[in-house]
């Protein structure tokens, strides 16, 4: 039991990077580096492929570790059941979201979620503020990583 009540609860982190060109280098560099690493472990032996991999796994962790610093990040961590119960129960739906299916408010429970489960200390306000002036796929991400991680599951039934 004293493991099982030390687990540390499922993290998430939203990157937020505004360079698209660095973006795409370090995607661009991520598929050539598994492109090469494919070649090399498919030709064991070739020292001129498995050379042409780690050079580009060089690369791409180059461009990682570029994109990483040009970079800001925001975490999120799984709050506990009662408390994300207790949560949801703050922020019921209206007669009519409820009629449509809606569990909770999703004109206030957002962002009171984003602050909780937030590791950096965002306060309502700010994750309102965020979700408000940010753009429609941008604001949707900044929801996704903090309910996403409520949701991730870490056990497995019927293995064993």
């Amino acid at each position: 039991m004293d493991r099982l009540r030390r687990r540390a609860r499922p993290e998430n982190k939203l990157r937020i990077c505004d360079d698209e060109e660095l973006r795409n280098r370090a995607e661009v560099a991520q598929r050539e580096a598994e492109r090469a690493r494919f070649l090399a472990e498919a030709n064991p032996g070739d020292e001129e492929l498995a050379q042409r991999a780690a050079d580009a796994e060089e690369a791409n962790q180059a461009a990682s570790a570029a994109l990483d610093n040009a970079s800001d990040f925001l975490t999120f961590r799984a709050l506990p059941r009662p408390v994300l119960e207790d949560l949801i129960a703050e922020h019921p739906p209206t007669e009519k979201q409820s009629e449509e299916g809606a569990v909770f408010n999703p004109d206030t429970f957002p962002a009171a979620l984003i602050s909780a489960a937030s590791l950096d200390g965002m306060s309502r306000e700010e994750a309102e503020e965020l979700l408000n002036t940010w753009s429609a796929p941008d604001a949707n991400a900044l929801w996704e990583a903090a309910w996403q991680v409520q949701q991730e599951s870490r056990v497995e039934l019927g293995k064993g």
